[in-house]
């Protein structure tokens, strides 16, 4: 619901890539389908689309692959999957009823509330870097049980 499937696809092969990084081999179009369960053809399609946008560089030749084209704390997941959202969709602020023409002048009935939360979620695509997510998460804290 929040992202094409395309720009999933994207993320999650980005960080498999990112997680590989310290081997500086490229990874395999073929390995990197395997691990995340996406079809090859359509992953090596999402993968070159990344190259072309300067996430990842792409090795031809039997021991070619994919490696990230800059340092994963200077990649954005905002610039990730910017290739796969549409253009009047950059900011990720779609109605979250279908309104094609949902905006401030002219909002739908959950316009004022979905505001503040694409409007977090723009900041997080754009803050978050893929090294973000590839350091160890925290535990999360325990929530007191609540008393009956």
């Amino acid at each position: 619901m929040l992202l094409p499937q395309t720009a999933e696809y994207a993320l999650r092969a980005v960080l498999h890539v990112a997680a590989r990084a310290d081997q500086d081999v490229p990874v395999n179009v073929g390995d990197i389908a395997a691990a995340l369960d996406v079809p090859r053809n359509y992953l090596s399609k999402t993968l070159h689309q990344l190259a072309r946008a300067g996430i990842l560089h792409s090795t031809r030749g039997p021991t070619g692959g994919f490696q990230l084209a800059r340092a994963a704390d200077r990649i954005s997941l905002a610039e990730v999957i910017a290739p796969f959202t549409p253009a009047g969709d950059a900011d990720r602020s779609l109605c979250l009823l279908g309104r094609g023409n949902c905006r401030d002048s002219s909002p739908c009935a959950a316009h004022w509330r979905w505001k503040g939360v694409t409007q977090r979620m723009t900041h997080f695509f754009d803050e978050t870097t893929v090294a973000d997510l590839l350091r160890p998460v925290p535990a999360a804290p325990r929530r007191a049980k609540a008393r009956a």
